[in-house]
């Protein structure tokens, strides 16, 4: 086995994220200050920090358990750089954790064995909440679109707010005649695949693109690095739409989805419906947790457009220390406390105790790897 400790490419990562986590560039909310945390709590953990990169959906709940870790003695540092660059940086030895709106593919996974030992690395859902389709019209607070009309818009189709193809499922709804602008991301994203995975399944064939963390370059609009850059172009731009975790939108307005015969408005327990209506998938590891999320369901209490976000984690790591940390910030992270803190700061859905248990035994099987 090959295992890697902290390359040079890793040593540069971690110094990106103190900086990142200090400035706060890329939180999905408005929150305190979540950066080094010394220790305040009696423990025997490790004093150097905890390296995360990844999922920016995230940074609001990982602020909240940045600050629940410490006070069981721990530290971590978090650099909401996108998904795509937490799935590399892990997969280069260069973070002991990602953040990711996606599971491993399975050459990801194999690639894995490289610097996580012949098992590989792990997909534990720490993180689930709705994506928000989010959009700046003033005096517009709601819209309810299905996905047929969601995918013209985000293609370029629709060009017009007043289109009737909006104002038939919004009866009395006073629509003006301002030009819509796309707002998408410019990074790799989870949140983007999320997002083009419900279109490319709801939407009657209307958005013909494969879903992909890099939004598709046929359809243009307006783009910006992460959750809180999309969010900003969009509330600084009359007119524009897009798509983010809900924790970040802020006054922005929200779309309500069709789901069945009837409008889903977005909120924590209609996208833990979703997930609760989806399949675990796994295979790779076997205390893997992947889960495919159902975007098509039929229960119209259950919002789709939902994102499952991950903390990838190696089977082995080759110090006592790695494992130490690792195994007990993950197990803060999936506990009731955890889960409790997310929601709070991020309006989140809390893991079933089913996948809190599910977690806690694949966290429990994280061992030395020589």
């Amino acid at each position: 086995m090959k295992a890697k400790s902290l390359t040079r490419w890793g040593s540069l990562a971690f110094v990106g994220a103190l900086a990142l986590t200090a400035c706060g560039s890329d939180n999905a909310t408005d929150t305190a200050d979540g950066g080094s945390n010394s220790g305040s709590g009696d423990s025997s953990l490790p004093s150097t920090p905890l390296t995360g990169v990844g999922a920016s959906s995230q940074q609001a709940a990982i602020t909240a358990w940045e600050s629940g870790f410490s006070d069981l003695g721990g530290q971590v540092q978090y650099s909401p750089d996108g998904s795509g660059a937490g799935r590399e940086a892990l997969l280069a030895g260069g973070a002991q954790f990602a953040g990711s709106d996606r599971a491993l593919k399975t050459e990801e996974w194999e690639q894995s064995k490289e610097v996580c030992g012949p098992e590989g690395a792990i997909n534990i859902p720490v993180y689930i909440s709705p994506v928000a389709v989010a959009f700046n019209l003033p005096g517009v607070d709601s819209l309810n679109l299905d996905a047929e009309t969601i995918a013209k818009i985000f293609k370029g189709d629709i060009t017009t707010w007043n289109d009737e193809a909006i104002a038939s499922q919004n009866d009395g709804v006073d629509l003006p005649d301002t030009k819509i602008t796309v707002v998408h991301r410019s990074d790799d994203s989870g949140t983007t695949e999320n997002f083009t995975e419900y279109l490319e399944a709801a939407s009657n064939g209307a958005w013909d693109v494969e879903a992909d963390g890099n939004w598709p370059s046929q359809y243009a609009g307006e783009s910006n690095k992460g959750t809180s850059g999309v969010v900003s172009t969009t509330s600084s731009t009359e007119g524009a739409i897009t798509y983010a975790d809900a924790s970040a939108i802020g006054d922005l307005g929200k779309v309500s989805v069709k789901v069945g015969d009837d409008y889903v408005e977005l909120s924590a327990d209609a996208a833990a419906k979703a997930v609760e209506l989806s399949e675990r998938t796994g295979g790779m590891n076997e205390n893997d947790m992947a889960i495919t999320v159902n975007r098509t369901p039929d229960d119209s209490s259950a919002y789709p457009v939902v994102l499952v976000s991950y903390h990838i984690v190696c089977s082995g790591y080759s110090s006592q220390d790695n494992v130490d940390l690792v195994k007990a910030y993950e197990s803060y992270v999936v506990s009731s406390e955890g889960q409790q803190a997310a929601a709070d700061a991020a309006g989140s859905a809390p893991l079933t105790d089913t996948l809190s248990s599910d977690a806690k035994t694949a966290i429990d099987a994280i061992e030395v790897t020589q």
